[in-house]
């Protein structure tokens, strides 16, 4: 079974930056994405981003864009997240998920495994 392990939160002042790693096991299926989501005190599970890894295509939730960078270390198996001008309300913990496909889109139910999480606090 695939196996992800977050690693990399912390707390951070705003306008701060962080980046978050997300291990991978191998996977045995041909074509697959890895994404980012998070989920804030009393919030839903949002998607943040993904990337292909086949094609190396990236997308972005609009609260992120322009902030987040996704990509990868195919080599070590590591999807990293490179949060930049961080702000209080990107405070939530962070999951890396896998999906058996392509191009997964940013719900959470297109996505087959996923890691325990990550603490990101963002202070003001």
């Amino acid at each position: 079974e695939a196996q992800l392990v977050e690693s990399g939160g912390g707390l951070v002042q705003a306008g701060g930056s962080l980046r978050l790693s997300c291990v991978y096991s191998e996977f045995t299926f041909d074509d697959y994405a890895i994404g980012w989501f998070r989920q804030g005190p009393g919030k839903e599970r949002e998607g943040v981003s993904y990337i292909s890894m086949s094609t190396g295509n990236t997308h972005y939730s609009d609260s992120v864009k322009g902030r987040f960078t996704i990509y990868s270390d195919n080599a070590n198996h590591t999807v990293y997240l490179q949060m930049n001008m961080l702000k209080p309300e990107d405070t939530a913990v962070y999951y890396c998920a896998a999906a058996r496909t392509r191009y997964p889109g940013l719900y959470p139910y297109g996505y087959d495994y996923w890691g325990q999480g990550t603490q990101v606090a963002v202070s003001s």
